[in-house]
């Protein structure tokens, strides 16, 4: 049922670049997000996460369960339903925080590396 619910939010996904400023706003996997839901738990964070990095860990929430799939391309004020063990329940969004990215530019300029000496190329040197 999890995975069918996951393949309606991505029917209904709309593909941005990763620049998208509309990004920031937005929970995606990856995003810490405090919410809400009608099923008696006050607000909880958590962090929306691909299935093979959930640790079971209970700031983790994997984007293949209901809860994951609901919160998925959500802002901060939307809602949506999702089922949980056959019971409707509605999630909604009180605010987003996006992770430090956690990747090196390719081109541009590059931090010494520590330990290394540098390497006179110029020739012999006379005396």
């Amino acid at each position: 049922m999890d995975g069918v619910f996951l393949l309606v939010q991505i029917n209904r996904a709309e593909i941005v670049s990763d620049d998208n400023p509309e990004l920031e706003s937005t929970v995606t996997v990856g995003s810490w997000v405090t919410y809400w839901a009608n099923w008696g738990v006050s607000q909880k964070k958590v962090q929306l996460v691909w299935p093979e990095d959930y640790a079971f860990d209970l700031a983790q929430i994997s984007v293949l369960s209901g809860l994951g799939a609901a919160l998925l391309g959500l802002r901060v004020g939307d809602q949506m339903p999702y089922f949980v063990a056959g019971c409707a329940n509605i999630v909604r969004v009180q605010n987003i925080t996006k992770p430090e990215p956690r990747v090196a530019p390719l081109f541009g300029e590059q931090p010494p590396l520590a330990n290394a000496s540098i390497v006179d190329e110029s020739g012999p040197q006379a005396a």
